[in-house]
This record gives C-alpha cells, structure tokens and sequence, in this order.
C-alpha cells in the first residue's frame, strides 16, 4: 500500500513531536517527584521548636524527626517552663524504668516518652548537628525543692565523622545558675560510658561503680541515670546524683534533661 506524500509527511511532524515532549516530561514528573519529597522533609518537625511553630503549646508527647522524614521518634515536649519549645531527651521521676542498661539502649534510646525515657544518643547527636542548642537541666527533691542548671551551648560530637566511634563526646559550656549549681562542666569533652563501654579516664569502669550510664571522667559530679533511691542513701554516688545541690549520698526524686534552639 502506498501512503499519500503528505500524510507522511504529518505521520514524520508527529513523531518529531513525541520524540521531543517525552523527555521534557519524564524530567518533570522526575521535578515534581523531587519537589514533593523536598517539601516532605521541610515540613516534618526536627524538634519540639517545630511542633510549637506548627501550633502545638501544650505539653506532651509528640513525634519528631531527628533522624529524617521516615524515622518518627516520640518525644515528650514542654511548652510551659521558661518559655517553653524544650525537647526533653532525659526524664526520670518515679523509678519504673531501669536507666542501669548496655551501650544499644544508650544509643538507640529506651523507655516511653509519656512515662520515664532517655531519648537515645543517636538521636540527640543528630538534633544538635542541625541546629545550635541550650541545655536546661531541671531536678526535684523529694521535700518538694526546685532547681535547675542551664548551658547556653550543648552538643554531642559535633565535628566527628561518626558520632559513635567518637563516643558521644559531650560539648557544654556557658552555665547560669538556677539553684542547682554546676555539676556537669567537669564532664565536658568526655565520652559517653556504659557498664559495657568504659570510655571514661578512671582505672577502673566509673558506670559499673556508680550504676549508671554517664559522661564520666573520674569519675563524676552528677550522675542522673544512677539508681532511682528515693532521696538519702548509705551507698556511695550510685543514686540520681547532682553533687553540687544534694551531694553525693541523695538521689533525686525528679530529672529533665532538656534541650532548645539557640
């Protein structure tokens, strides 16, 4: 069959055309797909500062993304002391969960973010990797007395390629007193250890001798993953310690450890 000239002719001016548009569109949709998840990932909350951004002041747990848009991670916030927007990464006040745990669930984190938590160094080291943070650390006796400790600068392994083979190497400085008192500048520039990780400077494993998990030098001045035991105690520095409030012979009815952008 033979075909007319011209309907070749506009069978030729076709395909050019298909030959032309295809790859234009293929490279938008591929835009598109781009712009979508690039949207996704500004509109997930990095912390608690988001979650009050997008509307939410009341305390409680919410989901952030510390670690990317597909890795929710709860998380208790609070909104109302001193403003609020703090992301709490540690918080302990009745005993009902074992803060006496292995490197894995230092890391990776343990507990529930409605209840006694330790939000996880992973997490933590990715927080302030992204943005610049200040450190409030709130403590409860258990005759009702207040206080708190801030640091106008905190930050896990900021400058290390693995924030793991750098041991969660605490950075801190900058304190204001709230009654409590400075016992944590001693452990900056530490690493952080377990009773299965002895990364501190003393002879001997200071986690396994203060029962707890700790930037510990040798060993500490504040020990809040220590035991929960309820207020004064025989043992020696193995409680919820804060020496330069309680010493070392009380362990604290209450901890928060929290953190808030800078």
């Amino acid at each position: 069959m033979k075909f007319p000239q011209s309907y070749l002719f506009q069978l030729a001016s076709l395909l050019l055309l298909l030959l032309v548009q295809t790859p234009t569109s293929q490279g938008q949709a591929i835009n598109d797909q781009a712009q979508q998840q690039h949207c996704g990932e500004d509109s997930v909350p990095l912390d608690c500062e988001d979650i009050y951004d997008q509307g939410s002041e009341t305390d409680g747990v919410y989901l952030i993304y510390p670690a990317g848009p597909n890795i929710p991670v709860p998380v208790y916030c609070d909104m109302t002391t001193d403003d609020g927007k703090w992301t709490v990464f540690q918080k302990r006040f009745n005993g009902s969960v074992s803060f006496f745990r292995g490197w894995s669930d230092y890391k990776l984190g343990f507990g529930r973010a409605d209840g006694e938590y330790w939000l996880g160094l992973q997490n933590i080291h990715h927080l302030t990797l992204k943005q610049k943070y200040e450190l409030r650390v709130d403590l409860e006796d258990f005759e009702n007395n207040t206080a708190f400790a801030k640091y106008t600068d905190f930050s896990i392994s900021p400058n290390a390629i693995s924030a793991e083979e750098d041991g969660y190497t605490l950075h801190i400085s900058g304190f204001t007193d709230g009654g409590a008192g400075d016992s944590l500048s001693y452990h900056n520039g530490q690493k952080f250890s377990t009773f299965d990780r002895d990364q501190d400077l003393y002879l001997q494993n200071c986690a396994a001798l203060s029962s707890g998990a700790w930037w510990f030098k040798s060993c500490h001045f504040s020990n809040l993953n220590g035991f929960y035991l309820g207020g004064v105690h025989l043992s020696y520095a193995n409680g919820i310690n804060w020496f330069q409030w309680k010493g070392f012979y009380y362990s604290l009815k209450r901890s928060e450890m929290k953190i808030r952008r800078v």
